[in-house]
């Protein structure tokens, strides 16, 4: 019940919420920070995929979790990574427009390193599942119900500022709702690889962040631009991850189950720790430009 019926509602509902926030200006502004959405891409496409892998052999996970992993690292950002880059007074145009489309994206970076993570972990065996059937499970956990959400804000502006609140609430209850139901109905195996399992995540979150916060100042992308790319790279759709596990094996949710319980404590510690630092370039004239 909790993967057939209770994962889709839960993630339908989140993409919605998130399709309620974009506009196509969304998607226009990369013509306007081409070069800090294109950095900010290559590290969802490629760094934080890449850095599952690697640490996956660190840590030596089994087959099932070290898939999990890069599954969790080849899902696109989240939507609490546009809020904290907010609080971190981060470029917050930036992080919405990476947002929409690094979730577009999901359908073809999740299909993708799902099944080199399948082939390089298990021999490719993931169990009765074709990759065209997790393209179409993407696409409709993800890109229909985040088309629907900016349709109705096309279509009914002013409805939708009246409850767009309540459905962020209701996003915010139905994540917390999907993490605690994954941990729940997969508790053995959990408890046994905890140690594991958890540091894993907790590395892979603070490398993403790390590296990708480096590598936008080395782009000289500012302070602001850098706080959003290595917020997207902290806060994955971990809601994505467990509901495509869930239409394959539960089990490869275990990583991005445990991983939500703490990607917002170091997130939220690096907002508190840029925001002073961006509030002043915030104030200078062209910071957002890049021009410093």
């Amino acid at each position: 019940m909790f993967t057939a019926v209770a994962l889709p509602v839960a993630l339908a509902v989140i993409m919605v919420s998130l399709g309620l926030e974009l506009t196509g200006a969304d998607f226009r502004r990369i013509f306007v920070y081409p070069r800090g959405v294109a950095i900010g891409i290559a590290n969802l496409c490629l760094i934080a995929p890449l850095l599952a892998f690697a640490i996956a052999e660190a840590f030596a996970l089994e087959p099932v979790l070290a898939i999990g992993l890069v599954l969790l690292g080849a899902s696109p950002g989240g939507t609490m990574a546009n809020l904290l880059t907010h609080l971190a007074r981060g470029d917050t145009a930036l992080s919405v427009t990476m947002t929409a489309l690094s979730s577009v994206g999901a359908l073809i970076t999740v299909p993708v390193y799902l099944g080199l993570a399948a082939g390089h972990f298990a021999g490719g065996d993931i169990g009765d599942v074709s990759m065209a059937g997790v393209v179409a499970r993407v696409f409709f956990i993800t890109l229909v119900p985040l088309s629907v959400g900016m349709y109705l804000r096309e279509r009914y502006p002013v409805q939708v500022a009246e409850v767009r609140d309540r459905v962020k609430r209701a996003a915010m209850v139905a994540f917390v709702a999907v993490v605690v139901g994954a941990v729940a109905s997969e508790f053995d195996v959990v408890r046994d690889n905890i140690a594991d399992v958890a540091l894993a995540t907790l590395a892979l979150n603070v490398a993403a962040m790390s590296i990708s916060f480096g590598i936008a100042k080395l782009a000289r992308l500012t302070d602001r631009q850098a706080t959003a790319i290595a917020m997207e790279l902290g806060i994955h759709n971990s809601t994505l991850a467990i509901a495509v596990a869930g239409t394959i094996d539960i089990d490869y949710a275990i990583p991005a189950a445990v991983y939500s319980g703490f990607m917002f404590v170091t997130a939220g510690l690096f907002a508190k720790l840029m925001a002073t630092r961006n509030r002043e370039e915030e104030s200078t004239p062209g910071s957002d430009l890049g021009i410093t």
